[in-house]
């Protein structure tokens, strides 16, 4: 399998991109508008075609790429179904496997940080790990803020615990950000040492979520409309 993970320092945001094999269809998961040039030239330079772009909530701390990808590869952009950007082309449902050449991820309803986030499961093989791409919602040592777009701490807790943590122990996380420069972590490593899941109930970890007392990101008011646009300016 083809697997890298780009990194963008402004929003510290992760961009992932996946196939099967040289000379395959590639799908990506949260690209940033600004990395566009250097993505399209590591599918060239890969000798991929990417067919897949995928966002896995409405971003508020950078703009997306979907868009600018499906101008120039004329690939599908998708969304979970709750999403509420029209510009997209397809929508996945909880359960829903999405698949490209040789390639299945299993799309996770996973709301909390936002009302629409997803997590995206590959399962493994043989040859490959296990992978959960998380968005916003599970964090290394830490989880999405829940004060915005519909977030909800209680949502959170049970997106957290009684899905993403119900993912086998050895299960590779990784998130759509991070800010202290950790590029993965596991199912095992989050559950022992995230000081925000060292809790006993849904109504502790609320507690948490809701005295965070956090700012809001500096490009909320200019990447929540452009994302509900695929990233395009009004």
């Amino acid at each position: 399998m083809i697997f890298r993970q780009l990194f963008e320092r402004e929003s510290s945001t992760y961009t992932y991109l996946l196939a099967s094999r040289a000379g395959g269809e590639a799908l990506i998961i949260d690209p940033v508008l600004e990395k566009t040039e250097e993505l399209l030239q590591l599918i060239d330079e890969l000798g991929l075609r990417l067919v897949l772009a995928i966002d896995t909530h409405t971003h508020a701390d950078h703009v997306t790429a979907l868009g600018a990808l499906r101008d120039a590869t004329a690939c599908v952009t998708a969304m979970g179904e709750q999403s509420r950007a029209e510009c997209v082309t397809t929508r996945f449902r909880d359960g829903e496997r999405i698949a490209i050449d040789g390639l299945h991820l299993r799309a996770i309803y996973t709301p909390g940080h936002t009302d629409e986030s997803f997590s995206l499961h590959y399962e493994g093989d043989a040859a490959n790990a296990a992978r959960v791409f998380t968005g916003d919602v599970l964090l290394i040592r830490g989880t999405g803020r829940t004060d915005f777009q519909n977030g909800d701490p209680n949502r959170s807790y049970d997106s957290i615990f009684n899905k993403l943590l119900c993912l086998p122990d050895d299960t590779f996380v990784y998130p759509a950000h991070d800010y202290r420069g950790h590029t993965v972590s596991t199912i095992a490593e989050e559950r022992a040492h995230n000081p925000r899941l060292q809790v006993n109930s849904a109504d502790e970890y609320v507690a948490i979520m809701n005295n965070l007392r956090l700012a809001s990101p500096k490009l909320m008011d200019i990447a929540v409309p452009a994302n509900l646009r695929c990233g395009r300016a009004a």
